[in-house]
């Protein structure tokens, strides 16, 4: 799920701003906003803490110590994850708690929830060649799109990047999805053809997934890049049209509308002007790969804001399973970004491959607490900065 966004041109108009005249007139000051924080816990406040399974979280921050144990403060850590005895769960928490410290993520007006979604793998149905069932193409990342690093030029907006493309000298922002469903479309860079224009639009919006073959084979496809334009939830677009109501906006729903109003597909998908394009992956993976590299541990892994949660951090989940009120407590790993995950507590909840993973993920919009486990000694900040 690497739907990763960007706002054309924001940092660079920022800058400009910055360098123009102060006004002459003196405007009132506004109240200073409180920041979101990270607050010091302990263990006692975590709900189940002392009864919750940990052997799938450590299997999950196994997986991602390939390369976190190259930073110091991991080290030690890694080693020890590595020798632990997974079907011991009483020295699977003793471990967590003699290495790291929970702290509870607060928002900026004191309240300490946020919204929880869900992502998963979908199976859709396509074919290698353009067939009369099989015409909505599946592209792989255009030659013509450019990835400029704004670091290497203003140091200080480490870690943004723009996206776009060279419109005779100047740098301009990449074709929107509407362009790229008509006039301006990749080609030569199809991978495959589907069946379903609205199944093809949630792959993207799922950020990988898998293609059943007419032979049977399966061609497994992960994130390559976004054209740079904005996510917009279309979810959200019909609610604002009167189509539905904030509690029945799910996959299923939307996928309903869209068989039921083919004439206005179009319009509604072009609303979300945010374009994934996708390469091919190793059959060999078990699972989608996120934003650390390494295959996502399904109902263990999560994709968070990395400007609240760094990757690779332990998240202490408190939430409800979907469309219930039946308490959903866990440890993941913050191993995965999204274009639509944004904010301080919020996150997507990975819920692993096939149609039951799709039914939890489609009807997930639950409320939630999170505690992220840093090492001992490690102070968090949240970097408001760049938000």
């Amino acid at each position: 799920m690497l739907k990763q966004t960007c706002h054309w041109l924001l940092p660079i108009i920022a800058l400009l701003l910055s360098a123009c005249p102060a006004k002459e007139v003196e405007e009132p000051e506004k109240p200073a906003e409180i920041a979101p924080a990270y607050i010091k816990s302990d263990w006692q406040a975590l709900p189940d803490w002392t009864q919750v399974g940990l052997a799938s979280s450590l299997e999950a921050l196994r997986a991602e110590c390939v390369s976190l144990k190259r930073k110091e403060q991991w080290q030690q850590i890694c080693a020890e994850a590595s020798l632990l005895d997974i079907g011991n769960n009483e020295a699977l928490r003793i471990f967590f708690e003699g290495h790291f410290t929970p702290w509870q993520l607060k928002n900026g007006d004191g309240t300490d929830q946020g919204l929880i979604t869900g992502y998963y793998e979908p199976l859709l149905y396509g074919s290698r060649e353009k067939t009369e069932r099989h015409r909505f193409p599946v592209y792989g990342e255009p030659d013509d799109l450019l990835i400029i690093d704004l670091a290497e030029l203003y140091p200080e907006l480490k870690g943004k990047r723009l996206r776009g493309r060279v419109e005779g000298k100047r740098v301009v922002p990449y074709h929107d999805r509407a362009a790229i469903d008509s006039k301006h479309a990749p080609s030569g860079k199809e991978i495959l053809w589907v069946d379903d224009e609205i199944s093809l639009f949630f792959l993207q919006v799922q950020g990988s997934g898998r293609v059943q073959l007419p032979d049977g084979a399966i061609v497994k496809l992960g994130y390559a890049n976004q054209n740079g334009h904005p996510y917009n939830s279309i979810g959200k677009r019909l609610v604002e049209m009167g189509e539905m109501t904030v509690h029945q906006a799910s996959m299923k729903r939307i996928r309903q509308w869209g068989i039921d109003n083919p004439k206005r597909l179009k319009e509604l998908l072009y609303h979300n002007p945010s374009y994934v394009f996708f390469r091919e992956m190793p059959d060999s993976l078990k699972s989608a790969v996120g934003a650390m590299g390494i295959p996502l541990t399904a109902g263990y892994s999560m994709a968070v804001d990395r400007r609240t949660i760094p990757l690779g951090m332990p998240v202490y989940l408190s939430t409800t399973w979907p469309s219930s009120e039946e308490p959903l407590n866990r440890l993941m790993l913050a191993q995965d970004v999204g274009g639509a995950i944004k904010g301080t507590i919020r996150g997507d909840f990975f819920w692993g491959f096939g149609a039951e993973a799709g039914k939890y993920a489609g009807s997930m919009k639950q409320q939630g607490r999170m505690w992220v486990f840093f090492p001992i000694g490690f102070t968090p900040t949240i970097k408001t900065a760049s938000r």
